[in-house]
């Protein structure tokens, strides 16, 4: 079977070095509306500032002839590292881990002097690992009612060392390493050389590689010259629109077939929103034009460093009203003219390369788009925008038989997924038609079709790379699964339909993958009457997984580990299902902390935010040997019918709730 899937990838260095700029990107992104906010404070308020202000800006003496302090140098040296250093926390050990990071980075800042986001970046991902690890060694054996004692005097002690290890091993090696790197950026600076470095990082951000170079160098050498200095042309070194804006226009001119027509939308996506991995597929199709944005990079940067041009703060995304947001106050004129020269040599030598071979750009946007994605290691946002969206370009050559759904754990969004699809191709008249579900990590390359929510496709492609994939923004309701049960139609009508009849044999069930409606488990005392809750008291997502996770905690279907892990589960990937529906459940990783099999109900009346989708019934789910399928299965069939989702919502007991599931645990 023919399909469009990508070739199992390797872990080569720049997977690694990918996945370390992501992770600087992570810390650095979530901020940028704090970085932007010191920008304009400082181009308005610094003595070379549109409205010099020495008690805003920090220069000069006060009235009592103590020099001021501002608001310029507080906010970079402890506000803009301190939230790195707890976003950096955060991310490996939730809010606990973020506070200890800032903690441990307070001595890092203090040591130094200077603006500590290096430090920061290492002080904060240190600070939460190693409290993680303190943590799992007194897990479980705490005595009941000295919880919070434990907790917050390991965190406070452990934090206090860590302050002292910031101070006297972190800050020295972290300040000799931003002098060296500030005395290199000062002799490329000094002696023309600048430019050169647009060799390496237009290739680096094709290859997705930007992130460590500009938010692990660049970002960091460029606040401290911006603070000495007023502004940085490190800012604009990779976050200038005009090299792409010139590739992009050279396809407009003398692109051909689908990459011609698309180039215009991904110019105004690419100038206009700073989304510049939208040009990323045309290079890839024709490697010869990174030569075009290597050389407006270097031009953009050479006319910067000629005009002593450059931004007080990052411009992120790379706009270039982002751009002209951050422009310092006498680098209006240095900036714009790099951006259009920089668009202007680019379309000129992207032009002469496109005249001058021949190549046919409709057949290759979508392999480039692919290649693209395989590369950044995920799906992404605006590839659309070149080869539209879809349940894929597959050509089928035998009737579907397995469909799979799969998912982080396999027991809670891809059992309800697979539930509803299989009600649909069952009422099609297809219900020879194996639907079952797995987690990624056990799937295997024997399916005919692979369903995944859209976060998770590219990790489950290359373990079933003979498969259609079929990717969804939610498990209840995708309107994929009208195209699905076409795809099955249009197989078994096709060449070989009859080999594959009602007479095909079900998928084996090892490997991790089962039914999601198994007639061989009862699914006994799944649910219970004192685990539904038809009044929750949460108001957000975190608080309502708690609470989910709390009923299931109380029965004790699962330790407190499991509960941690269920928050884990909803940061990989939302398990949001669609008609006021959440299932929350735990990663694979993390069935080892289940005990016995357990669902658990909360009802929210007023509905409660869950990552921008409205949620009114939140359903834990722990399971073991498929035991909680049964009560699953009989959830999607309520929460696809309209007319059941008001009776819920209207129910005023626990028996009438109980009594919609039907006898559950019969």
């Amino acid at each position: 079977m023919a399909t469009a899937t990508v070739a199992k990838p390797r872990t080569s260095m720049r997977v690694h070095v990918q996945r370390f700029g992501t992770f600087l990107s992570g810390m650095i992104m979530p901020n940028i509306g704090a970085f932007i906010a010191w920008g304009i404070i400082t181009a308005l308020f610094i003595q070379t500032g549109w409205l010099p202000n020495p008690e805003l800006g920090g220069f000069g003496n006060s009235a009592a002839g103590t020099p001021n302090v501002g608001l310029v140098g507080p906010m970079i040296t402890y506000l803009l590292p301190l939230l790195i250093a707890y976003t950096g926390g955060k991310m490996v050990y939730d809010v606990r881990g973020g506070v200890v990071g800032a903690i441990g980075t307070m001595g890092v800042i203090v040591g130094a002097g200077i603006p500590m986001f290096i430090g920061a970046m290492i002080m904060g991902p240190l600070a939460g690992w190693t409290m993680k690890k303190i943590d799992s060694i007194w897990d479980g054996k705490i005595r009941p009612g000295f919880e919070m004692l434990v907790n917050n005097f390991s965190a406070g002690i452990w934090g206090a060392l860590l302050a002292l290890f910031g101070f006297f091993g972190i800050s020295p090696v972290v300040t000799n390493f931003s002098t060296a790197a500030g005395n290199f950026v000062e002799f490329l600076v000094h002696n023309g050389l600048l430019p050169l470095t647009s060799i390496f990082i237009e290739p680096a951000k094709v290859l997705f590689l930007n992130n460590a170079i500009n938010h692990g160098v660049l970002t960091p050498l460029g606040i401290q010259q911006s603070l000495e200095q007023g502004k940085s042309i490190l800012f604009l070194l990779e976050a200038n629109p005009g090299p792409g804006a010139g590739l992009l226009l050279a396809y407009i001119f003398f692109g051909r077939g689908a990459a011609k027509a698309s180039a215009p939308g991904a110019l105004i996506i690419q100038f206009l929103g700073g989304i510049h991995e939208i040009y990323f597929p045309y290079v890839l199709m024709r490697p010869l034009l990174i030569l075009g944005t290597i050389a407006g990079g270097m031009t953009g940067i050479a006319t910067l460093a000629i005009t002593n041009s450059g931004l007080v703060a990052p411009a992120a995304p790379g706009s270039i009203f982002a751009v002209l947001a951050q422009t310092a106050r006498d680098s209006y004129f240095g900036v714009i003219l790099s951006v259009v020269l920089a668009a202007t040599v680019s379309f000129l030598v992207s032009s002469l390369i496109l005249r001058t071979t021949h190549h046919s750009d409709e057949v290759d946007l979508g392999s480039a788009t692919s290649k693209m994605e395989a590369l950044k290691g995920k799906k992404s946002s605006v590839a659309s925008t070149l080869v539209g969206a879809g349940v894929g370009t597959a050509v089928l050559t035998r009737p579907i038989a397995n469909i799979v759904f799969a998912c982080d754990a396999g027991m809670g969004s891809s059992a309800m997924g697979a539930s509803v699809l299989r009600n649909k191709i069952k009422a099609a008249g297809f219900p020879e038609v194996k639907v079952t579900n797995a987690s990624i990590a056990n799937l295997r390359d024997d399916y005919d079709v692979v369903v995944t929510h859209q976060d998770l496709t590219e990790r489950a492609r290359p373990a079933t790379s003979s498969a259609v994939h079929v990717s969804v923004d939610n498990f209840m309701n995708s309107p994929r699964y009208d195209e699905i049960v076409e795809m099955v139609k249009e197989s078994k009508a096709g060449p070989g339909a009859e080999s594959t009849t009602a007479t095909a044999e079900p998928v084996a069930q090892g490997g991790g993958a089962h039914a999601a409606e198994p007639s061989d488990v009862g699914g006994k005392d799944v649910l219970l009457a004192q685990s539904v809750v038809l009044n929750g008291t949460a108001r957000d997502r975190d608080s309502a997984i708690d609470e989910a996770g709390q009923l299931l905690l109380d029965r004790g279907a699962v330790d407190t580990s499991y509960v941690q892990a269920m928050h884990q589960r909803e940061e990989s990937v939302s398990t949001y299902m669609g008609s006021f529906l959440a299932i929350p459940h735990g990663t694979n990783a993390a069935k080892d902390h289940i005990k016995h099999s357990g669902v658990s109900i909360v009802r929210y009346p007023e509905g409660i935010d869950w990552a921008g989708k409205q949620v009114k019934f939140v359903v834990g789910v722990a399971g073991i040997n498929n035991e909680h399928l049964h009560i699953l299965s009989s959830i999607a069939k309520i929460f696809t019918d309209k007319a059941q989702v008001a009776q819920l919502e209207q129910a005023t007991s626990v028996d009438e709730v109980l009594e919609l599931f039907g006898k559950v645990n019969a």
